[in-house]
């Protein structure tokens, strides 16, 4: 697989070109932003149709462009196909050949829109897990009121044992370091309550794990559910199912609270003035959420690097997406994980075995 050490390797990522709900155009507007905006060169392998793709690279001026390459894919996994299906049935989709890309070396990494179940069913099956690591975690990067936050697992692994608590602090600490450029976060456990022996077995026994393994992580303990968003914390642990649903929840009360406030807004011309009175205030308040700038969501633990952007990116996001890609290759984030990982093998070895 190709490195970013070999410093006259160009970084290269392979995208899923028709998995996005607003097609490829928007993404191909998203490839185009980041070349524009990216402070370090990179290549893209552009994965789908090129009946479709050529016409929409020819319209945005970047038909014949040195630094992208069209890869010919003749199907699509959608949104209703069912993960295992998919892949058994759609060998040739945009999406498989993206992460064949990986597989092969050809690509350091690949960025994806669509189907998250088939993405990581077909990614962990093609790149598999790195050695101890047993199942990837999907991480998310979340604004909370003094910082943002690394959060994982969102869903990848909705029923994990205590050792995956511990190589999920190891990926989302390497992963912090990059995306939110934090030399030593710091990881909570999120559970009902800080006191010892709070939450279910799992949990518990998952707390003295990474207790144990201050070689590796700055573990500060469990949190509560209103701890998240006080920023105490750069790493937020949970299982899949959890985390999940926080994410989903979060993402709903957000919608909601913007909807209410331009309802209210809207209510007559004196509340109209008050927006133009607080502009200043909401363009801060933009500022200290970045959101575009550390969009998508990586499958991390893997031999190869998948970055899941939403369904719904837009030419921002996904620009964003591509930067997480393009630093976690450049810094080598795969290499760092596995140096940590050797840290803390033996408690990983020794414990591995136990069910639940």
């Amino acid at each position: 697989m190709l490195s970013a050490k070999d410093k006259n390797q160009e970084i290269c990522i392979a995208v899923d070109a028709m998995g996005s709900d607003k097609g490829p155009s928007e993404l191909i507007a998203g490839v185009k932003l980041a070349f524009r905006e990216g402070s370090k060169k990179f290549k893209i392998l552009l994965v789908g149709d090129e009946t479709v793709l050529n016409p929409i690279l020819k319209e945005q001026k970047l038909l014949g462009d040195k630094n992208i390459k069209v890869v010919h894919a003749s199907e699509v996994i959608t949104m209703e196909d069912k993960p295992m299906v998919a892949i058994k049935s759609k060998k040739n989709s945009s999406m498989l050949i993206a992460i064949e890309l990986v597989k092969t070396g050809q690509a350091q990494a690949m960025v994806s829109c669509g189907n998250t179940g088939a993405m990581m069913a077909a990614g962990t099956l093609r790149l598999r897990p790195m050695s101890p690591v047993e199942r990837p975690a999907l991480a998310t990067i979340i604004p909370a009121k003094d910082r943002t936050f690394v959060m994982l697992d969102v869903g990848a692994n909705p029923s994990p044992k205590d050792v995956h608590f511990l190589s999920n602090a190891i990926l989302g600490t390497n992963y912090a370091r990059i995306a939110l450029g934090i030399e030593n976060p710091k990881v909570g456990l999120l559970t009902i309550g800080t006191e010892e022996g709070k939450g279910n077995e799992i949990v518990q026994r998952a707390h003295e794990l990474l207790k144990n393994s201050t070689s590796a992580i700055n573990y500060a303990g469990p949190i509560e559910g209103f701890h998240v968003y006080q920023g105490d914390c750069d790493v937020i642990l949970c299982d899949g199912f959890m985390g999940n649903i926080l994410l989903k929840a979060s993402e709903g009360l957000f919608k909601m609270i913007m909807n209410l406030l331009k309802e209210e807004f809207k209510k007559n011309i004196l509340r109209k003035f008050g927006i133009l009175l607080a502009s200043g205030a909401i363009k801060s308040l933009k500022k200290r959420m970045p959101v575009e700038k550390v969009s998508g969501a990586p499958l991390l633990g893997l031999n190869g690097l998948i970055v899941k952007g939403h369904g719904s990116s837009s030419k921002e996001q996904l620009c964003g997406a591509l930067s997480v890609c393009v630093d976690c290759v450049h810094k080598n984030m795969n290499e760092h994980i596995k140096n940590d990982l050797e840290k803390v093998s033996k408690l990983l070895d020794q414990n591995q075995y136990n069910d639940d």
